[in-house]
C-alpha cells in the first residue's frame, strides 16, 4: 500500500459531504420500496438491494444506517424513521439466540439510538433510553450464552455454524458484551450461576487471538505474522483447537479480507472499551497489561497485513491467496482493477479496515508510538480510496453507496454483470454501512466534537 502521509482528515471533508448527500438519497429510495415482509436487503444485483435467506444479520446495518445519516446532517426525517425500524422491527434480534450477529444488528440500532440520546444529539427522553439500555443489556447476555470451553479453561462465543466453530467476525460482536456489561448487567445460567459479560468478552478475544490470529512465531508452516483464519474448529468433547477453515474465504491456510477486517477494527474498538475499564476489574481475567498486550498484537498484526497485502491505494482483493492473483502480476504495486478478469476486489474489507487503522492509529499515537501515525494515515488513504470513483456510486440508478463489494464469492452468490467474467459494480449492506461509520468518525476528528465510539461518551 502507497500510504498518503501528508494526508489529513479536513481533506477528506468535501468528499465526505458529498457522500451523505448520496447517501440521504439511496436511504430514501430503499426505505420507499422495501418491504420487511421481503426480509432484510443483503446486497445488490443489478444495482438493486435483494435479500439472501442466510441469517438476517444485515438488518441493523440497514436501521442504522437511517440514525448515521441523521446524525451527520441533522435531518431528523432519518432520525424519525431510524427510531421507528428498531423499535417495531428489531425486537427480534435481541433474544436471538441461534447467531453470532448481536454486535452487528442491536449496537448498530439500539446502540446508536442510546449513544446519540446521551450525546445530546437527540432530546434525552427516559423511557426511550430506559427500552433501549434494557434491550442492549439482554442482546449481549444472550450473546455471551453462546459459548463453548477451550481446553485451556477459557471458551469462545461460537458462531452460527454450531459449538465447535469460532468465527473471526465475532470479534465485533463483543461490542454487545460491553455495553451490557457497561450497564451493570450479568448473566444468570444454571442454578443461578452469575455470569461476568466482561469475563467472556475478555475470554473469547484472548481465544480468537491465539487461534485465528497468526503472528508469525511457527505455529504451523504458513504462519504469516498478521494472516487470519476466517473460522477455527474445535473439538467440543474435550475443547481442543482442531484446524483452520473457512467459510467465505478461499482457504484455510489464505486470509479472506473481510474477515481480516473485522479483526483489525474488532480489536481497536476492544482497546478503546478496555481503556475505560478498572483495573481492579481487570485484575481478575489476567491484568491490563496481559489484556491489552494480547489486544494489541492481535491488532496490529492484522493491520500490518492488511498494509502489506493491499494494492496501491489501500482496497484489497476478496482474499489473499485467491488462485487468479498471479494473472495479475504485481497487483499490490498499482490501484485495485475491479474490472480485471481473474478476482474481485472487495471495498467493504477496505471499509472496514479502514476504521480499524484509524482507532488503532490514534490509540498509538496518543501513546507516542510512531506507528500510530502510519496506520492514520493509510487509514486517511483507504477512505479517500472509497469516496471517488471507481468505488464510491453516484449512478441514480444504483441502490448502493460503495461499489464492488463482495458477499460469498465460493458459494457464488455475487453478480456477475454479463459482460464480465468476476463479480463487480455491486453493493452491501455492510459495506454502505461501514463506509458511513468511517466518514463519522474522520468527519469528527477533522471538524471536532464528541469522539465516534460505539460505547458512547466517556465521562
Amino acid at each position: 500500500m502507497q500510504i498518503d502521509l501528508s494526508l489529513s482528515a479536513a481533506d477528506l471533508l468535501p468528499a465526505i459531504d458529498r457522500m451523505w448527500a448520496r447517501s440521504a438519497d439511496v436511504l430514501s429510495r430503499l426505505e420507499e420500496r422495501w418491504s420487511p415482509a421481503a426480509g432484510s436487503p443483503v446486497f445488490t444485483v443489478n444495482g438493486r438491494y435483494t435479500s439472501r435467506g442466510w441469517t438476517e444479520w444485515t438488518q441493523g446495518f440497514q436501521f442504522g444506517s437511517l440514525l448515521l445519516q441523521f446524525e451527520a446532517t441533522g435531518d431528523e426525517a432519518f432520525l424519525q424513521l431510524g427510531q421507528s425500524r428498531t423499535l417495531q422491527l428489531m425486537p427480534p434480534h435481541v433474544s436471538h439466540t441461534g447467531v453470532h450477529d448481536h454486535g452487528f444488528n442491536n449496537v448498530s440500532t439500539y446502540g446508536n439510538l442510546r449513544r446519540l440520546i446521551l450525546e445530546g444529539r437527540v432530546p434525552r427522553d427516559e423511557y426511550l433510553l430506559g427500552h433501549c439500555e434494557l434491550a442492549l443489556k439482554v442482546s449481549g447476555a444472550v450473546q455471551a450464552a453462546r459459548w463453548t470451553r477451550t481446553h485451556e479453561g477459557g471458551g469462545f462465543i461460537y458462531s452460527f455454524n454450531g459449538p465447535h466453530s469460532l468465527f473471526c467476525d465475532t470479534i465485533r460482536s463483543l461490542r454487545s458484551l460491553a455495553l451490557s456489561h457497561r450497564l451493570g448487567h450479568r448473566m444468570m445460567s444454571e442454578n443461578d450461576e452469575s455470569v461476568s459479560l466482561l469475563e467472556r468478552l475478555v475470554q473469547h478475544a484472548r481465544t480468537t487471538a491465539r487461534y485465528a490470529v497468526f503472528l508469525g512465531d511457527g505455529r504451523d508452516v504458513y504462519d504469516v505474522r498478521g494472516r487470519v483464519a476466517h473460522e477455527s474448529l474445535f473439538n467440543i468433547n474435550d475443547g481442543r483447537y482442531r484446524a483452520p477453515a473457512t467459510q467465505q474465504g478461499y482457504s484455510p491456510f489464505s486470509t479472506w479480507t473481510r474477515g481480516l477486517a473485522w479483526i483489525m477494527l474488532g480489536y481497536a474498538e476492544q482497546l478503546e472499551y478496555i481503556a475505560t475499564v478498572s483495573d481492579d476489574e481487570l485484575e481478575p481475567l489476567g491484568g491490563r497489561h496481559e489484556i491489552e498486550t494480547m489486544m494489541h498484537a492481535a491488532a496490529r498484526a492484522a493491520c500490518d497485513f492488511f498494509l502489506e497485502n493491499s494494492a496501491a491505494e489501500g482496497i484489497p482483493y476478496w482474499d489473499t491467496g485467491a488462485p487468479g492473483l498471479d494473472r495479475l502480476g504485481d497487483w499490490r504495486s498499482r490501484p485495485a482493477d475491479p474490472f480485471n478478469d481473474f478476482e474481485p476486489v472487495d471495498s467493504s474489507a477496505a471499509a472496514i479496515g479502514c476504521q480499524g487503522l484509524l482507532r488503532l492509529g490514534q490509540i498509538l499515537a496518543t501513546n507516542g508510538d510512531a506507528v500510530g501515525k502510519t496506520y492514520l494515515q493509510a487509514g486517511l488513504t483507504t477512505l479517500r480510496s472509497l469516496l471517488v470513483e471507481p468505488f464510491f456510486s453516484d449512478s441514480p440508478s444504483h441502490e448502493g453507496l460503495l461499489l464492488h463489494s463482495v458477499y460469498h464469492r465460493p458459494a457464488g452468490w455475487d453478480f456477475i454483470p454479463p459482460d464480465h467474467k468476476i463479480p463487480c459494480g455491486e453493493s452491501s449492506q455492510w459495506g454502505d454501512y461501514h463506509l458511513r461509520e468511517a466518514a463519522l468518525l474522520v468527519e469528527r476528528q477533522a471538524r471536532g466534537g464528541v469522539p465516534y465510539r460505539f460505547d458512547g461518551p466517556v465521562e
